[in-house]
């Protein structure tokens, strides 16, 4: 599955190796212990052994060069093994790729990189030292500092693994060179890490503001952890999670960031080759392997360890149409699912429509309730924190807390701060419910909705929908409160939706606030 571009001797790659998850390629492996002990070139994986002796007169570093070309159709993975011999203190790796010109709508090149220490590459992580994708060039790690992405710690010897991740391959095949660099000398003290508290002062019960996907210069980001914090803070949010793409690295990044004002909760975006999946609020330090397709039927058992954890697991932006993002798991282990990703798109539409089908199903004894949350997935300027952000009414403002509102579907979903929802369902003899709730009443009582918008901008519209669909709307008035009378018998379930005015004939305007369901009737 590798062509090496030696032009003698076996080929540089062992077995394809497919192991309950997806596909991976072991090349042959690189040695520094045999150049140290005098040796000539290491043992090259998939290329040609360059620069293989000490640099100059330097005996503390020695480097190793590594080329190949991966067809058309290689594997997710590819492991590079690296001997590590004794007395090494960092490991430093570069890599490039060529990007040859493609025809149109056909899929350039793109690498992904990381790497694994000497416990191994098996499914599970349990060797896991880090992953940028394809957002770094190059990266380092010792045992008091790494590159963002990284995690320090010891640098032991025995067979590390450089990972590189094929994303696309254009069909003239992806040419790479990769470039290894020990440092030898006596190791740095570990620094323990940092981790945010599980609580913050909060106001008691209340609808706490937060954004629960959010990237740093940890994975693909550009903004610091310094800045999210301080975007955060400015956005009006109580309540923020860190989800870098396939690494818990950030999670020891933000000590001095957190406070009596703002909850910081630790998480992964989990970005598989078939869908991402937000594992939300996680122990600190807890790592979700992302080595999988839906084929491989390995999903459960890394739900499972997320809910473990202490996260929920949310599906995000299901209907994302960038390679990979579209969501192929189904929706049997999820908590919750984010309908609502960044500035209103038509996949959003798609994913709130087909959120709306599961509540519909749910309520007729299909399948389980599948709360609807929002995040920014915010990267790098001009990407705006907060837009949208779930607000959950939590008994105090804490990781459990806030996770138990999100579970139970307490929550609404606002593009800002400024905008506010409350949403009622009342019976004749003082019955009530609010977001999440069930009223249990008879099938032909008289039921009062009630919206309360505060902050909508001008010319919305306000909407309520059922398991029939719409069956109210009218222009949001000056006072923000609009009113509708159903009975159970007529609507299992009721919703609303703030439209901003439609851009596109036949198609309701941008979303600006929506809730999750009120339930209607007795269960069954």
């Amino acid at each position: 599955m590798c062509d090496d571009d030696r032009t003698s001797g076996p080929p540089g790659r062992r077995a394809l190796l497919v192991t309950g998850a997806a596909a991976a390629l072991t090349l042959n492996g690189v040695s520094f212990a045999a150049a140290d002990a005098g040796g000539g070139t290491g043992r090259d994986g998939g290329g040609t052994g360059r620069d293989g002796g000490r640099t100059g007169e330097d005996r503390h570093t020695e480097t190793r060069k590594v080329i190949g070309r991966l067809p058309l159709g290689a594997p997710d993975y590819v492991y590079l093994p690296v001997e590590i011999p004794h007395g090494v203190r960092e490991i430093a790796v570069s890599y490039t790729y060529d990007r040859p010109a493609t025809p149109p709508g056909t899929a350039g090149n793109a690498c992904d990189i990381g790497i694994f220490d000497e416990r191994g590459t098996e499914l599970g992580g349990r060797g896991f030292r880090g992953w940028s994708g394809g957002a770094r060039t190059e990266f380092f790690l010792r045992a008091d500092d790494a590159t963002p992405g990284y995690l320090p710690g010891p640098v032991n010897a025995g067979t590390w693994h450089i990972a590189l991740g094929p994303y696309t391959v254009a069909p003239q095949g992806l040419a790479y060179e990769v470039t290894i660099t020990l440092h030898y000398g006596p190791g740095a003290e570990p620094r323990p890490p940092a981790y945010p508290p599980h609580r913050a002062k909060g106001r008691g019960r209340a609808w706490y503001r937060g954004d629960n996907h959010l990237h740093s210069v940890y994975s693909d980001g550009k903004r610091t952890p310094a800045r999210i914090a301080a975007l955060a803070r400015a956005a009006g949010l109580d309540f923020i999670t860190t989800t870098e793409h396939n690494t818990t690295a950030s999670h020891r990044a933000w000590e001095g960031l957190w406070g009596d004002d703002l909850l910081i909760l630790t998480g992964e975006e989990v970005t598989t080759r078939n869908g991402h999946v937000v594992a939300m609020g996680t122990d600190p330090g807890v790592f979700v392997d992302w080595r999988y397709r839906a084929r491989d039927d390995a999903f459960p058992r890394f739900a499972h360890r997320i809910r473990r954890a202490g996260g929920l697991v949310v599906p995000a932006h299901p209907h994302a149409t960038c390679i990979g993002c579209n969501w192929k798991f189904g929706y049997e282990e999820a908590d919750a699912v984010e309908v609502w990703n960044g500035p209103f798109t038509l996949d959003d539409e798609v994913a709130i429509a087909e959120w709306d089908n599961a509540l519909a199903a749910h309520t007729h004894g299909r399948g389980p309730f599948l709360p609807a949350v929002g995040h920014s997935d915010a990267h790098r300027d001009p990407d705006v924190i907060g837009l949208p952000q779930t607000v959950v009414l939590a008994d105090d403002l804490s990781r459990e807390a806030i996770l138990t509102g999100i579970r139970a579907g307490r929550a609404y979903l606002a593009e800002a701060s400024s905008l506010s929802l409350t949403f009622t369902a009342t019976g004749p003899k003082g019955e009530h419910a609010t977001i999440g709730d069930r009223l249990p009443v008879r099938d032909s009582t008289p039921v009062t909705v009630r919206l309360d918008a505060t902050g909508a901008p001008a010319g919305c519209t306000a909407r309520v929908l059922t398991d029939q669909g719409q069956l109210f709307t009218a222009p949001l008035p000056a006072s923000g409160t609009v009113t509708w009378h159903t009975t159970p018998a007529n609507a299992t379930y009721v919703r609303a939706e703030v439209r901003h005015p439609a851009t596109t004939p036949g198609v309701p305007g941008p979303m600006a606030a929506m809730t999750n369901p009120i339930f209607l009737g007795r269960p069954t």
